[in-house]
């Protein structure tokens, strides 16, 4: 009797699976569809974040660049002054 219960519910099961496929199918097309529109979104606010930002560096490049060698060389003497290591 274990077995005939056990068949019976797989086919209900079973019965159960192909009257919710459509159902399940477009709920995993939509799923998909927002996954997708997320992406291109996401894509797209990185590039402009990207852009921005590149921008900005190269509007302010005549403060920074500067500003870069003069910390450069100030970091040059500083270690060619350095004392050495003792072992």
């Amino acid at each position: 009797m274990k077995t005939f219960l056990k068949i019976l519910l797989v086919v209900l099961a079973v019965i159960a699976a192909v009257k919710l496929l459509p159902v399940t199918l477009v709920l995993g097309c939509a799923l998909g569809l927002v996954v997708a529109l997320v992406a291109v979104v996401g894509l797209s606010l990185a590039a402009v974040i990207l852009g921005v930002g590149l921008l900005l560096a190269l509007v302010l490049s005549p403060i920074w660049l500067p500003i870069m060698a003069l910390v450069g060389i100030v970091a040059l003497f500083k270690k060619a002054s350095a004392k050495p290591a003792v072992a």
